[in-house]
C-alpha cells in the first residue's frame, strides 16, 4: 500500500466533522490494508497508527528542528507504507558517535522520496500535528466495521491489550474468537476509563443516575500500580495513562504498593506533590518530578492517591458494578492513600463538597455511576468530571495557517499577556486552535490578515499585537518555553473581545496570580 493511500484518507478526515463518514474512511482504509495483508505482515497495525496520526516507534530522535529545512519533494508517490515504517524503524535506531549527522541524513532521504503533501502530512506525524480528528476511539470503530465485529468486543479488547494497534491483526485474522483471547493480565497494563465533562455537579449528578460517588479530581499524574509474584519475587510495575514504564522514577509509590495486604492487584489513581502544609505543589513540579530518570535524594516526593481497583489476589473486577470496586478499594488501601470520595443524590451536599475540594487546591471533582463497569474507549456518562474554568484576556500575537479542513485559513493562535515592566510589550504564554467554529475561522482569518506585521515564513503570520481574545483554561503551569516562565493549559477560546484594547488585557501579574 502507497502512503499516498493514508495521506489521502488523513485529508478526507480532516475535511469532514462526521464521525459516521471518518469511520467509514478509516474503515475503508484499513480493509484495503487488510486485503493485501498475506503479502505484507504487520501492514494494517502500521496503518491504524497512521491513521490514528501517530508513529508506531515512541521516539525517533527527529523534532521540529530537524524538520526545518526539507529537500525538494518527488514528483510522484513512490514510498510505501512498509518502507516508510522501516525508515522510521531505521532512524530509531540511531545512536552512538555520529548519530546526528546520521540521523539528518536518513531523514533527508526519507523526505526526498516523499511528494509535496506526503512532507507535509509526515512532518505533522512526526511532531504530533496530524490533525483530523481521527482519535484512538474512532479507530477502534473503523477496526469493528471493516473487519465486521461488534464495536464492544475491539473496545475491550484494546483495553486488556494496552492499545489498539494490540489486536488490529487479530481482528482481522482471528475474528471475536481471536478478540475474546485478551484478558486482564496483572503486569500487563490496560487502556484507562476516562470521564466526559458537564458545568455543574448537579449536572453530572443527572447523568450517572441520581446518585454517585463524588471523587476528588487531582491535578496530578495519572498512574495504573500492579503487583504480582513470579520465580524472580514480588513485583511492582508503574505506568502512566499512556502506559509508559515510570517504575523505577517512583520509589515511594512502589513502597506503598508493597505495604498494601494483598499479593496481586491492579489499582487506578494519581501521584500529586503536596508541600509541608498537605497542599498541592504546582503541577509541573509533579510532572517534573515523574520525568525524572530516577528519584533524587532529597528531592520532591510523590504520594499516590488510588480511586480505583481492577484486580485484586485473582479476582478481576472489571465488570463489578463502581460500588463494589469501592468497597474492595477501601478494604485494601488506608483512607490516606485514597482520593477523598462523596457518595451522595444530594446536589447541595455535592456542591459544598466540590467548594471543600477546591479550597484545598485540588482541580475539581469526577462524578461516578456506582453501577458502572470499568470501561476504557470514548468518553462516556460513567464518569463525569466537573472543573472551574478560568478565563483569561490576551492579545494574539501571531497566527499560523491551518491544514486538512482548515487548509486556507488562520488558525492556531499565539496569545500573549502585557509585560507589567515594559508598557507596549507582551509576554507569549502558548497557543491554541481549540473552540473556534468554522464562522470565527472565517473572520479571524480575515481580521489577522488586515493586521499582518512584517515577514512570513509561509506558515506563521506575525500581527500588530491589537486583537484581544478571551481564554479559558484549565490553570497554568511553570514553563522554560516561554520567557513569562508560565504556559497555558488546555487553552481554548471563549469570544473575541472587541470591546478591549490590547492595553486592558490581562498583564502577566494577574496571570501568575492564578498559577499560585
Amino acid at each position: 500500500m502507497l502512503l499516498s493511500d493514508v495521506v489521502a484518507t488523513s485529508a478526507t478526515l480532516a475535511a469532514t466533522r462526521s464521525r459516521k463518514e471518518k469511520v467509514a474512511a478509516i474503515a475503508d482504509l484499513l480493509g484495503r490494508a487488510a486485503a493485501s495483508e498475506p503479502t505484507q505482515t504487520g501492514l494494517v497495525e502500521v496503518v491504524a497508527s497512521y491513521v490514528g496520526g501517530a508513529l508506531r516507534q515512541r521516539r525517533t530522535g527527529v523534532g521540529w528542528r530537524g524538520l526545518s529545512s526539507l529537500p525538494d519533494p518527488a514528483p510522484e508517490p513512490t514510498l510505501t507504507v512498509t518502507g516508510v515504517d522501516a525508515a522510521f524503524d531505521h532512524i530509531a535506531a540511531i545512536a552512538g558517535a555520529g548519530s546526528q549527522a546520521a540521523r539528518a541524513d536518513a531523514v533527508t532521504a526519507l523526505f526526498a522520496a516523499a511528494t509535496a503533501d506526503e512532507q507535509r502530512w509526515l512532518r505533522g506525524l512526526v511532531t504530533g500535528e496530524v490533525r483530523q480528528g481521527a482519535l484512538d476511539a474512532l479507530v477502534q470503530e473503523g477496526v469493528a466495521l471493516a473487519a465486521g465485529l461488534p464495536l464492544a468486543s475491539v473496545r475491550r479488547a484494546a483495553m486488556l491489550a494496552g492499545s489498539t494497534l494490540a489486536v488490529v491483526r487479530a481482528a482481522f485474522v482471528g475474528g471475536e474468537e481471536a478478540l475474546a483471547a485478551f484478558g486482564l493480565e496483572v503486569g500487563r497494563p490496560v487502556l484507562p476509563m476516562l470521564a466526559s465533562s458537564a458545568p455543574t455537579v448537579a449536572e453530572a449528578l443527572v447523568k450517572v443516575g441520581g446518585e454517585g460517588a463524588v471523587d476528588t479530581k487531582l491535578d496530578g499524574i495519572r498512574v495504573q500500580v500492579h503487583r504480582w509474584a513470579d520465580p524472580e519475587g514480588d513485583q511492582v510495575l508503574v505506568v502512566t495513562r499512556s502506559l509508559d514504564d515510570i517504575t523505577t522514577r517512583l520509589p515511594e509509590v512502589v513502597e506503598v504498593a508493597r505495604s498494601l495486604p494483598a499479593s496481586s492487584f491492579v489499582l487506578d489513581g494519581e501521584v500529586l506533590a503536596l508541600d509541608e502544609t498537605g497542599r498541592p505543589r504546582p503541577f509541573q513540579e509533579t510532572a517534573s518530578r515523574t520525568a525524572m530518570a530516577e528519584s533524587l535524594p532529597g528531592g520532591v516526593r510523590v504520594t499516590p492517591f488510588f480511586f480505583d481497583l481492577l484486580h485484586v489476589d485473582g479476582r478481576d473486577l472489571l465488570d463489578a458494578p463502581g460500588a463494589t470496586r469501592a468497597a474492595a478499594l477501601d478494604a485494601l488501601v488506608p483512607a490516606e492513600f485514597r482520593v477523598p470520595r462523596l457518595v451522595t443524590s444530594d446536589a447541595a451536599k455535592a456542591e459544598a463538597f466540590v467548594a471543600d475540594v477546591l479550597a484545598a487546591g485540588h482541580e475539581g471533582v469526577v462524578v461516578k455511576d456506582l453501577a458502572a463497569p470499568y470501561a476504557a474507549g470514548r468518553r462516556g456518562a460513567a464518569w463525569v468530571k466537573v472543573k472551574p474554568v478560568h478565563t483569561l484576556d490576551l492579545v494574539v500575537l501571531a497566527v499560523e495557517w491551518g491544514s486538512g479542513r482548515r487548509q486556507g485559513l488562520l488558525s492556531n493562535i499565539h496569545l500573549g499577556a502585557r509585560d507589567p515592566e515594559r508598557p507596549g510589550e507582551f509576554v507569549m504564554l502558548g497557543k491554541t486552535f481549540k473552540g473556534m467554529t468554522d464562522e470565527v475561522l472565517a473572520w479571524q482569518t480575515e481580521r489577522f490578515l488586515a493586521l499582518a506585521d512584517g515577514p512570513t515564513d509561509g506558515y506563521v503570520v506575525r500581527v500588530r499585537p491589537e486583537q484581544v481574545v478571551e481564554i479559558a483554561v484549565d490553570g497554568l503551569q511553570r514553563s522554560t518555553r516561554y520567557p513569562g516562565g508560565v504556559a497555558l493549559r488546555f487553552a481554548r477560546v471563549v469570544r473575541y473581545r472587541d470591546d478591549k484594547s490590547a492595553e486592558q488585557a490581562d498583564d502577566l501579574t494577574a496571570v501568575r496570580q492564578l498559577l499560585r
